[in-house]
């Protein structure tokens, strides 16, 4: 879609094919066909710009509960945080005056930040500044926010005299379809927040959840990780009076948080280890990637299998949100006979194999296995002290009901 398809699309008669095509519900695989019937009675620029938004529309709904009366490019959902991360983020903002959206793209983050305060979407693309401005005004946030064409690899065309205003950053993570990795390949690159902060200190950054922690040693932040019903979504910096910890894992959609300092790699020989207790914690991705498990242990009243393995052990459980919990049955040295006469023995015909830090998969596993039989487990495939193990344990415990 071009900036003139859009305009035409955002027109009247634009909106009113848009609405139609909507109804249609189209998919990627019938496209050719709708294209080739609307395009005998409206323009095919037109027609691709509505099939396009259509089909944008329906895979943005698992990201934003008003999806329908939005517009993206397919570069710009992708990169969009979900509307519950992106409403949480933008709460930090609540006390300043107002704040700089830089690199805007679509406004999705404008539109979260329009609910706190006054926001100014900035990016250099006026196809997604255009988008932007739409998106402001189907969801009435036009008079909390504004949109500005501007390069940031050349400067910040706003003024910056006041003290109480802030900036969130979201540099473009994908080129040509293709993830970039490391934070000076971002458009624009990293590095530049360093010249924002001379005048702007109280900055936040999103950045990729599998960003490399040493290519941020250089700046003097908090670094938070966002994760939502198990999966880790999402990384963010935060500079100045938005700072409020050295690590933090946050939760989503409950929103608790834990912060505290990293386990740091030359304090790995100070780890309590143990055996396979009578429960099993697995940290969530976002307290993993804030190299928090430590800090998490102590709050289990629990310690680690092993010093380079995630997984936590206790006697006592303990309810949290930061980690998903088991009951273990037995554990033993790895060795696929001893295990299979294990699990024969009770009548476990069923498995699923999760891994960490064992070479061996879990199909292989099954296969070798060649169990028959009614019950289930769930076999952990790791390590103790250095030693690969197998632990066996039932159904996960659900933390909401203990």
């Amino acid at each position: 879609m071009d900036l003139l398809s859009f305009r035409q699309l955002v027109s009247p008669g634009g909106l009113e094919l848009l609405n139609l095509v909507c109804q249609l519900k189209p998919k990627e695989e019938d496209y050719l066909l709708h294209f080739q019937r609307l395009s005998r009675q409206f323009s095919p620029n037109l027609v691709q710009a509505a099939l396009e938004t259509a089909i944008l529309r329906q895979k943005a709904s698992v990201k934003f509960p008003f999806a329908e009366r939005l517009f993206f490019t397919r570069d710009a959902l992708e990169q969009a945080s979900a509307w519950d991360i992106a409403f949480y983020r933008a709460k930090r903002y609540a006390r300043f005056e107002r704040v700089f959206d830089l690199g805007c793209s679509v406004g999705c983050d404008s539109l979260a930040l329009s609910q706190f305060l006054p926001t100014i979407g900035l990016d250099r693309d006026p196809l997604r500044l255009a988008m932007a401005q739409a998106n402001l005004h189907f969801i009435n946030r036009a008079k909390a926010a504004e949109v500005i064409l501007a390069d940031l690899n050349v400067s910040i065309p706003v003024s910056w005299e006041n003290p109480h205003q802030a900036l969130f950053f979201d540099p473009a993570r994908r080129e040509d379809g293709k993830r970039l990795h490391h934070v000076e390949q971002y458009q624009p690159p990293l590095h530049l927040i360093q010249i924002w902060r001379e005048r702007f200190p109280n900055l936040g950054v999103k950045v990729s959840p599998a960003v490399n922690l040493e290519e941020l040693s250089q700046y003097d932040c908090e670094v938070e990780f966002i994760s939502r019903a198990g999966e880790l979504k999402e990384a963010v910096l935060w500079f100045g009076e938005l700072r409020s910890a050295a690590f933090r894992a946050t939760i989503l959609p409950t929103q608790v948080s834990m912060s505290g300092e990293a386990d740091l790699a030359n304090n790995l020989e100070k780890t309590s280890i143990s055996p396979p207790r009578q429960y099993l914690y697995e940290p969530d991705p976002a307290i993993l990637r804030a190299r928090l498990v430590r800090s998490l242990a102590t709050k289990l009243n629990a310690v680690q299998l092993d010093a380079d393995i995630a997984f936590l052990t206790s006697d006592q459980l303990i309810p949290t949100p930061f980690a998903r919990v088991w009951e273990v049955e037995g554990w033993m040295s790895f060795n696929v006979k001893k295990l299979r006469e294990y699990l024969r023995s009770r009548n476990v015909g069923n498995v699923t194999v999760k891994k960490r830090g064992s070479p061996v998969g879990p199909q292989e596993l099954e296969q070798q296995l060649k169990l028959k039989g009614t019950e289930e487990r769930i076999l952990f495939l790791t390590h103790y002290d250095g030693k690969p193990i197998v632990i066996v344990a039932h159904h996960e415990i659900d933390n909401e009901k203990f």
